[in-house]
């Protein structure tokens, strides 16, 4: 059984910066890609950043040159930065992982945390 948190979402004021986190547990060999996604009020959920396990970074435009995306692979937890937050950036956001359950099994599996809320206003 695998399961991802996240936690560091809030209220925070225009222009301010918040670190969320996200951990993976349960029965895992190997965690290939960790991402970040959000879904704004009335939105479709989209792209934030995603991260391999060799630190290559993916970015959507809107994140680009505010947020970073890392990743500390002993502890199986991705991180994302986010600074000069705007309303805008009003979100749930949701971590995954595509990762790896056996070494004997090349399958991978996407599992997706339970969001953690956003909210950027005065």
């Amino acid at each position: 059984q695998v399961q991802l948190v996240a936690s560091g979402g809030g209220l925070v004021q225009p222009g301010g910066s918040l670190r969320l986190s996200c951990t993976a547990s349960g029965s895992i060999f190997k965690i290939n890609v960790m991402g970040w996604y959000r879904q704004p009020p009335g939105k479709q959920r989209e792209l934030v950043a995603t991260i391999t396990d060799n630190d290559s970074t993916n970015y959507a435009d809107s994140a680009k040159g505010r947020f970073t995306i890392s990743r500390d692979n002993v502890k199986n937890t991705v991180y994302l930065q986010m600074n000069s937050l705007k309303p805008e950036d009003t979100a749930v956001y949701y971590c995954n992982a595509r990762l790896r359950l056996r070494a004997r099994d090349i399958a991978e599996y996407i599992f997706w945390g339970q969001g953690t809320e956003v909210t950027v206003s005065s």
